[in-house]
């Protein structure tokens, strides 16, 4: 079943996979994040109770959701490199966590500019926003951890080990607001049965979620490209490839 997937464990197929990808991704990304932005900033209804001020929805749930989707992917590269010893997972997981940490960082900084009209003060050790913190100091430390390491081979496990040992803290994040009483709201979007957002908010809502997505994958995309060529920047099809794109 996934026997397609395993000529990408090689790099050089890695890389000319992400070649073909990038420009569907950028292209992507750019319509969907502005019509997503533009939608939700400037032409969707203010909340009844917020005013104006609840837009930063926009910016805030497409981060807070895209750091747990970063992390799960995360781990899951991990997963692949300790289990089936595939390099480029371990360059996947490297790739994506400065992504997932500056995603992280937005959603924190986001929710506490919003908590600030509705709670009445920037920041509160409320359940959710406590291990969403942890949260980023999981992503900082895997990035730390595998840059402490000279053979990147033993950066990739140390660091993919953190990785998955840091799983356990996204449960917690996504139930943290039914297993504690908290400051921070409920599911909205979550609940398909019957979403607690207005139709109207809700679209743009999820595009801007589509195109931030699509935005780290092709910042993901170009980075693990970097990576990769740093990594086997002694192969012969690097070479060949840096050699080419000089003569250009």
């Amino acid at each position: 079943m996934w026997k397609w997937l395993h000529p990408y464990a090689k790099t050089q197929n890695a890389y000319q996979l992400c070649e073909r990808l990038l420009p569907w991704f950028v292209i992507s990304a750019f319509i969907s994040f502005t019509v997503g932005m533009i939608w939700g900033l400037a032409f969707a209804p203010s909340d009844y109770q917020q005013g104006d001020s609840f837009r930063i929805i926009y910016i805030h749930v497409p981060s807070a959701i895209l750091s747990m989707g970063a992390y799960s992917a995360m781990a899951i590269s991990a997963f692949i490199g300790l289990v089936w010893q595939v390099r480029t997972a371990f360059m996947a997981m490297i790739a994506l966590a400065p992504i997932g940490a500056v995603v992280t960082f937005i959603a924190l900084f986001t929710g506490a500019a919003w908590g600030k009209p509705m709670w009445g003060t920037w920041w509160v050790w409320d359940a959710r926003l406590t291990s969403e913190l942890i949260l980023l100091f999981l992503y900082l430390g895997v990035i730390s951890l595998y840059a402490s390491f000279e053979d990147k081979q033993q950066a990739g496990k140390a660091a993919g080990v953190m990785a998955l040992v840091g799983v356990i803290n996204l449960p917690i994040i996504h139930f943290s607001v039914e297993w504690w009483n908290t400051l921070h709201q409920g599911a909205s979007i979550t609940k398909f049965d019957k979403p607690s957002v207005a139709p109207e908010m809700l679209w743009p809502l999820l595009i801007s979620i589509l195109g931030l997505a699509l935005v780290m994958g092709a910042i993901f995309i170009r980075r693990l490209q970097n990576e990769i060529l740093r990594r086997e920047l002694h192969r012969p099809w690097v070479q060949s490839l840096v050699t080419q794109t000089k003569r250009k």
